[in-house]
């Protein structure tokens, strides 16, 4: 009887193994041709805005490396949260993945009570596509001209000074935030419903200064309706080379709106490593670096662990900012 069942395991696995191995020949083969269909790249945010116009600028790019097309779609809501957390439960093959921003995976973790994804454990980073720089602006009457003497004049009139966000939670308000932690000043915040409202009071004095966008901030600065006295990255701008980036006066300080492309965990290491390398084409290819100049939004590019490593820097950084001012959203 032993003998029989020994005969019947023998034969049972000497079927088995060919089966196994035909099917790990097909998920090589498969990753090999990735990518044999369309890929769908999903954005956690409204369509028309900057998140989404760098998402298809990329996603066409990619298509033309890869042979493939690459899709948009479009999935707001939660502050980034639920298109995220769609591609976080997508099967982990590289045809479902997400343009995450410093909201979905620097700040969000810490901002929510009950977060539906886990920003580090769900998601693989590929590569970080851009840096979209914030600018710091006065308003004209503001006797200061530069970051020294803003730090100085803050000192001598803690509290009176008001700055303005385009909303609580925002990364603008934490930008602020930090910003006040780091020189060890303080200004009184004034939320609006956007960024437009801000600053059309910071022109008219109503509020003193704000960060914003360096797309709408550096019109208003050439055309004399604020003054600007920094930049929130750690390099210059090539369109505004006169203004220093804060960390020359705060070593460290760092700021900015960010992109990245990320997928679900699990997804092979040949396909993250294919994707990696033709994003960090994507973000050298002329074209490109020329469409993101004309709005001040700097091509980054770089390998998964790069980007894992400044995602983990981000995240602490904004936990330490959103648990000082007892943020939390729902």
């Amino acid at each position: 009887m032993r003998a029989l069942i020994s005969s019947v395991l023998i034969l049972m696995a000497s079927f088995g193994a060919p089966h196994a191995a035909a099917q790990e020949s097909s998920a090589a083969a498969a990753i090999a041709k990735y990518p044999s269909g369309p890929v769908t790249l999903v954005v956690p945010f409204a369509s028309g805005g900057p998140t989404d116009v760098l998402a298809r600028i990329v996603a066409q790019k990619l298509g033309e490396r890869l042979g493939k097309p690459f899709v948009v779609v479009n999935k707001p809501g939660a502050g980034g949260n639920t298109g995220s957390a769609g591609v976080a439960i997508a099967p982990p093959d590289g045809y479902t993945l997400l343009l995450g921003t410093v909201a979905t995976h620097g700040i969000n973790p810490s901002l929510y009570k009950n977060m539906p994804y886990d920003h580090r454990k769900d998601f693989v980073a590929i590569s970080q596509v851009s840096l979209v720089p914030n600018v710091l602006v006065v308003n004209n009457d503001l006797p200061v001209k530069s970051v020294p003497e803003l730090i100085d004049y803050l000192k001598k009139n803690q509290g009176k000074v008001f700055y303005a966000t385009p909303g609580a939670g925002t990364s603008i308000h934490l930008a602020s935030e930090l910003f006040k932690m780091m020189s060890a000043t303080d200004m009184t915040h004034v939320p609006y419903k956007g960024s437009g409202p801000a600053m059309v009071d910071v022109i008219g004095g109503q509020v003193q200064l704000m960060f914003d966008n360096s797309v709408t901030a550096l019109p208003q600065a050439h055309a004399g309706r604020v003054r600007a006295l920094a930049v929130s990255t750690p390099m210059r701008l090539k369109s505004a080379p006169e203004l220093p980036p804060i960390a020359d006066y705060l070593p460290g300080f760092a700021a900015s709106a960010w992109h990245g492309v990320f997928a679900p965990a699990g997804t092979p290491q040949p396909i993250v490593d294919k994707l990696s390398t033709a994003l960090r084409a994507v973000m050298k290819d002329p074209v490109v670096i020329d469409v993101l100049a004309k709005s001040d939004i700097v091509p980054v590019g770089n390998t998964p662990a790069e980007f894992s490593a400044f995602i983990d820097a981000e995240t602490e950084r904004w936990a330490v900012v959103v648990k000082k001012l007892n943020l939390k959203a729902d």
